[in-house]
């Protein structure tokens, strides 16, 4: 985990955010499971195309023209990759929680397959059409202010 001196653009002390790239298929998955499974509504949402997106990239030091991992923020703390995984299903209590079991193998060997499938995930899931709705987008409250751009 990384954690920053200052605090992140956009975000309200406690608040936390989940970044994800607007024009990935397999993101907008993850992006309706988070929604349906976070009955607390504490994860707000976020694309990296979005004006709040390329602010919270730049504060954490993360490429703003070649993303491709998912960035969990919170206060002033950061994960990518598979650790931005686990600190998400966490937020999200039981049975997900559950599955924080999976950090037992090494990071290297997570983050490995991470980045396999974030590497390949154009060429086996395809890209969105411009204008395509983000899921949640209806839902108050749910993205950060500025944070819809792209996928839209």
């Amino acid at each position: 985990m990384q954690t920053r001196p200052d605090s992140p653009p956009h975000l309200q002390p406690d608040q936390q955010v989940v970044l994800f790239d607007g024009e990935c298929p397999l993101c907008h998955r993850l992006v309706r499971f988070l929604l349906r499974a976070d009955r607390q509504r504490v994860l707000r949402l976020a694309t990296v195309q979005s004006p709040a997106g390329q602010d919270l990239l730049r504060w954490a030091g993360l490429p703003t023209d070649n993303f491709n991992t998912i960035a969990w923020i919170h206060d002033r703390q950061l994960q990518v990759r598979s650790e931005a995984f686990f600190a998400i299903l966490a937020q999200l209590g039981w049975p997900w929680r559950m599955l924080s079991i999976l950090r037992l193998f090494p990071l290297g060997l997570r983050d490995g397959v991470y980045n396999g499938v974030a590497k390949n995930r154009y060429r086996w899931f395809g890209t969105l059409p411009a204008g395509s709705a983000l899921p949640g987008a209806q839902e108050p409250g749910r993205y950060l202010s500025g944070g819809q751009g792209g996928g839209e």
